[in-house]
């Protein structure tokens, strides 16, 4: 698989890096480690010793995305990638529909169905923001893991890191040893970001906001929608509506307002990324501890428009060098920035 990855840059044009080969061979022997041989006994026996789970985590930009899809890619069925905050989406639905029978089994009972689909599922992104995924995440995983599920992840953080000075952080203490006593984990360092390489324009990032930006965006914005029908768009998940008044057969333009400072959630944002191939956000403002509650959403909505691999336009009051952030939400808005250079770069792959 090592010279097929070597083959896989070469194509593509990216830098052949020896920590990224590196993480590979460790990725792959990882996998070939959680073959458990048939006899009974050793079954048992490795059960109780192998690692489980990968856990691939560093700066934004260092290719740990690319290289555990690239390690996905070529793994045989069955197996399961999903970014996180849509695994956990699938769970709670699971949880929510299966409760209402009255009955308290319900993550057994998921993750019992999830064996029935993989041996394999690859979680990407991995975060946790909120106290109702911290609480459950240790029996989550435990089940998982006692299932003899693989598990590969990506993340920003070191696992001691994750949910950090969260609320009720200690109920989430127990996943940390779980995942520490049943994965193995490798930091990936690379000193540039990849994501810039060979970048230097950026067509559809706009700052400052001003009548000039604005007119630009107004003129890019016409020739993609020209000859398109502007039919408003009423989205409904789970009993919210949405309404996209200005849609040009999935050519979508907001305000940073009307996606973020208002109650939507990841599903949402799932919901409007399946129904647009082309979105243009307007006014994107700094941020500050004032204003993290629309931060954080949108974090989440770059986050999916990336994982959906939406092209979009902004216009935003900082550039990419003088954003400011809430300090809760400073190291994943590092990902978010690195992300917006990608989506409105001219070279952002769309396959």
């Amino acid at each position: 698989m090592k010279s097929k990855f070597l083959e896989y840059c070469s194509n593509n044009k990216f830098q052949q890096n020896k920590k990224q080969i590196k993480a590979l061979d460790l990725i792959i022997n990882f996998y070939k480690q959680t073959n458990v041989p048939k006899n009974k006994f050793f079954i048992f026996f490795f059960k109780s010793k192998k690692k489980l789970g990968f856990y691939l985590y560093g700066d934004v930009g260092v290719g740990k995305t690319m290289l555990l899809n690239f390690f996905f890619k070529h793994l045989k069925p069955p197996k399961i990638r999903m970014h996180f905050n849509e695994f956990m989406i699938s769970f709670h639905d699971f949880r929510h529909d299966y409760n209402l029978k009255g009955k308290d089994n319900s993550i057994e009972i998921f993750v019992r169905n999830l064996k029935e689909k993989t041996d394999l599922i690859y979680l990407d992104e991995f975060q946790v923001t909120n106290i109702v995924d911290a609480m459950i995440l240790g029996k989550l995983f435990e089940t998982i893991f006692s299932e003899n599920i693989k598990v590969l992840i990506t993340s920003n953080s070191k696992i001691e890191d994750l949910y950090k000075d969260g609320l009720q952080r200690e109920q989430f203490l127990p996943f940390i040893d779980i995942i520490k006593k049943f994965s193995i984990d490798h930091e990936l360092i690379i000193d540039q970001d990849y994501r810039k390489n060979g970048i230097f324009k950026l067509e559809r990032f706009f700052y400052p906001i001003s009548e000039e930006t604005t007119f630009q965006i107004n003129q890019i914005f016409r020739q993609l929608s020209k000859g398109k029908k502007n039919n408003s768009v009423e989205l409904n998940t789970k009993g919210r509506t949405f309404i996209i008044n200005s849609f040009f057969e999935g050519f979508a333009r907001f305000s940073f307002n009307d996606l973020c400072a208002v109650n939507l959630g990841a599903e949402d944002y799932i919901n409007i990324a399946k129904n647009c191939n082309f979105i243009t956000i307007e006014n994107i403002p700094n941020f500050n501890d004032d204003n993290a509650d629309t931060q954080q959403r949108f974090i989440t909505l770059i986050d999916i428009l990336y994982e959906k691999k939406i092209s979009i336009m902004v216009s935003a009051h900082f550039n990419y060098e003088n954003f400011t952030s809430s300090r809760k939400l400073n190291h994943p808005y590092k990902r978010t920035i690195s992300r917006l250079f990608e989506l409105t770069s001219p070279n952002f792959n769309k396959n």
